[in-house]
């Protein structure tokens, strides 16, 4: 049980317009543009025409959006522990979102720092690394269906601090979708979450998770998200965690040229058949 606030905000580059060049004397030759230099000139129209093929939602506070985003996203998290401890994680593990190609994503996440309010010093620390891969393989804006059927694949790394760590790396393939009519929208997904080593201590959880927006105005999206693990092996075997999160987010408001901000607040319920 806690609450949760996310900022997000797109990466922004001048793109510098195209002019026509004035011809060359006779007597020189142009040397031919380089493949990698065009790659980055061209950066921003890719991620444009990228973006405007799929449809224009705000990402969920919890579930991860099918659409590709290019951003750099922060969460804070507090969480209410028994006896009145508390759990703080700064960052989330959110960070550097990039679209590299037309149809992919990657998300280099910063790992979050942990912070129990009555716990020893020496449980507190960094959590391990998230990498995340997305491809789209199906995409229509509002004008042409608006949906989206994308693939993940997850990748944490055991670099956390001896408290804040799983000890495994962990693969998480997902299959990710969303369907709007009109102001309304649903996001999904579901994954399982499969550890390179010890399935048989984590399991092999299975991950499902929905946010359901509705915009008002230009800017604001109250939403509902449910995110529900379930434990079909392992320690858990048979356990069974779900949280109901209503949140608002607001966003994404202008701020100069590609620049925007995306902000968010949300407050999350456990409620378990088998909790964990």
């Amino acid at each position: 049980m806690g609450t949760s606030l996310l900022v997000g905000v797109p990466l922004v580059a001048a793109v510098t317009p195209c002019h026509a060049q004035e011809a060359s004397p006779p007597e020189e030759v142009s040397s031919p543009a380089s493949p990698v230099v065009d790659y980055f000139a061209n950066w921003f129209e890719r991620v444009a025409k990228t973006q405007a093929e799929q449809p224009h939602w705000v990402t969920p506070l919890v579930t991860v959006t099918a659409r590709l985003e290019q951003e750099f996203r922060y969460d804070q998290i507090w969480q209410s522990r028994p006896h009145g401890d508390a759990l703080y994680s700064f960052g989330g593990g959110k960070g550097l979102e990039l679209i590299p190609t037309e149809h992919t994503e990657v998300i280099l996440g910063i790992p979050a720092y942990q912070f129990r309010k009555h716990d020893t010093k020496e449980t507190n620390g960094f959590a391990d690394e998230n990498l995340l891969l997305k491809y789209r393989l199906l995409a229509a804006n509002e004008d042409h269906g608006n949906y989206i059927v994308t693939a993940f694949m997850g990748l944490t790394l055991p670099t956390g601090s001896e408290h804040n760590t799983q000890d495994e790396t962990i693969f998480t393939p997902t299959l990710a979708f969303g369907k709007g009519w009109g102001d309304f929208d649903v996001q999904a997904t579901l994954g399982a979450s499969i550890p390179a080593n010890a399935v048989g201590n984590l399991g092999t959880p299975i991950l499902a998770n929905a946010a359901l927006q509705y915009r008002i105005l230009r800017f604001l999206w109250p939403e509902v998200e449910v995110n529900t693990t379930y434990w079909p092996n392992g320690e858990r075997e048979g356990k069974q965690q779900t949280f109901i999160t209503p949140g608002l987010v607001i966003g994404k408001i202008p701020i100069w040229r590609r620049l925007g901000a995306t902000v968010g607040a949300g407050y999350q319920e456990a409620f378990s058949s088998h909790p964990v």
